[in-house]
């Protein structure tokens, strides 16, 4: 073989092993890559069904119930705008509260209820998720141009 043939097989033979690694990684980061829905957009039918995403906003007063087994969880988190059921199995975080800032990775199951693998609960008094604050804040915003435009709309009538 010539030196020129060698050179050409070597070159083959990087560039294909570079593409298999290219593969590998890009394979790697699309099965760890998760999104984040807030209970509006998963009512809304944005969130992917069957793939694993996030779900974040403030858990409902009230709405914590433990199982007669003790480990299984379910609660109810908001963004003020809509509501969703989260069943959780395992013990959740310490700073796990009712009326505080919390995050869920899981699925959608057929019933409509968010499946929880993992709880994320915020780490001090002040903080919430950047995800979750956008969508409250967000919904917070959506009441309130609702609001003015159901006045607006009564003010009309009443004219």
């Amino acid at each position: 073989m010539k030196p020129r043939h060698k050179r050409m097989a070597l070159i083959a033979g990087g560039l294909v092993i570079l593409g298999i690694a290219v593969t590998l990684v890009l394979n790697a980061f699309q099965s760890n890559l998760v999104f984040f829905f807030s209970p509006t957009q998963v009512a809304a039918g944005e969130a992917p069904t069957g793939k694993s995403f996030r779900i974040g906003g403030m858990v409902k007063e009230g709405s914590l119930q433990r199982q007669a087994d003790g480990v299984t969880m379910r609660f109810v988190v908001t963004d003020t705008d809509r509501e969703m059921t989260v069943a959780y199995r395992g013990i959740l975080p310490d700073l796990f509260r009712e009326g505080k800032g919390v995050v869920a990775q899981g699925k959608l199951d057929a019933d409509g209820v968010f499946a929880a693998a993992e709880v994320l609960a915020k780490h001090d008094e002040n903080y919430m998720p950047p995800e979750a604050a956008k969508a409250v804040g967000d919904a917070h915003q959506r009441a309130a141009a609702n609001k003015a435009a159901a006045e607006a709309a009564g003010k009309t009538l009443s004219q």
